[in-house]
């Protein structure tokens, strides 16, 4: 690789002081003629310094490849975080990883930035490396949303506690999900309202709280609004949290397509209901106020 500008971290859910960062180091690599890198880390390095303490992730590895690959950066590299790598002090780091692999002539990183054994790699030390080896260190200040500065730790408590709105403004999109679509039951056809199942989400993501949301769902050629559910199916007395949206102006077959599930607004709990009909008139009216919903955030609506 020829020289480049580099930014590291863990970069959990893609959000806007993340991007800013990306941003940063696009337009320092373009105005120099050099290549822009992201050096990132799969599993989470919490999982591997403290596996109880790691925290439910808001973008899985094929979730953050997805959003990185709407960004300006060249390259994005994602290095195993082994046992090995924790041990790591940063000077070691530094040197081993990005100047040896990377070349960095220059290297961005966030206002909370640490990394290496015990994240002793802050900024005083980067600097000093960086002046000790030839390469520069700069840092870019924190984005803020209502005077406190955006962080995935921010947009985990919004996401578990439902505040989809305040998630979805640090992240500077919808906060979103994506699976593989799989058969289900055929309730949903049964009563003249079919839905699309996904497979159960991976352990590590962080879901919203169980109910029924207003949602987008896109796939390779198709997007469409919905209302979805998350959560158990207890008037068909089934327990196990599942994920299954009824796709408006929507009737094919999308089984073995990856969807992306975007959460715009929860309308209510689940619930259980005495009879199919109950449920049914509700799901009616779980439909027109996903309608409304969608409408009222500016998201596509096929009827």
């Amino acid at each position: 690789m020829s020289r480049t500008v580099v930014t590291v971290g863990t970069f959990d859910g893609v959000h806007r002081g993340h991007w800013a960062v990306l941003e940063e180091i696009a337009r320092r690599a373009q105005a120099s003629g050099l290549t822009s890198v992201l050096v990132t880390f799969e599993p989470h390095p919490l999982e591997i310094v403290n596996p109880q303490a790691a925290p439910p992730l808001l973008t899985l590895a094929d979730e953050k490849r997805l959003v990185l690959a709407q960004s300006a950066v060249d390259r994005v590299a994602f290095v195993p975080f082994t046992h090995a790598l924790r041990d790591y002090p940063p000077e070691r780091f530094v040197r081993e990883i990005l100047e040896e692999r990377f070349h960095i002539a220059e290297l961005v990183i966030g206002y909370d930035h640490g990394f290496g054994r015990g994240r002793a790699g802050d900024v005083g030390l980067l600097r000093a490396i960086g002046k000790e080896d030839g390469f520069a260190v700069d840092v870019v200040p924190a984005v803020m949303l209502d005077g406190r500065p955006i962080s995935s730790t921010m947009i985990r408590r919004f996401v578990a506690g439902g505040d989809l709105d305040h998630a979805a403004r640090a992240l500077g999109r919808p906060y979103s999900a994506s699976g593989a679509v799989v058969p289900g039951a055929g309730r949903g056809r049964e009563i003249g309202i079919p839905t699309v199942n996904l497979a159960p989400p991976h352990p590590r993501k962080l879901l919203p709280p169980d109910g029924v949301y207003a949602a987008t769902v896109a796939w390779r050629g198709g997007l469409r609004g919905a209302m979805l559910n998350l959560g158990p199916r207890p008037t068909f007395g089934e327990h196990a949290r599942a994920l299954e949206a009824h796709l408006f102006g929507f009737d094919g077959d999308l089984y073995g397509e990856t969807v992306t599930v975007e959460f715009h607004r929860r309308l209510r709990d689940t619930a259980r209901f005495a009879s199919v009909d109950g449920l049914r008139r509700q799901l009616e009216q779980d439909r027109r106020d996903a309608l409304d919903a969608l409408r009222m955030v500016g998201r596509p609506v096929t009827l």
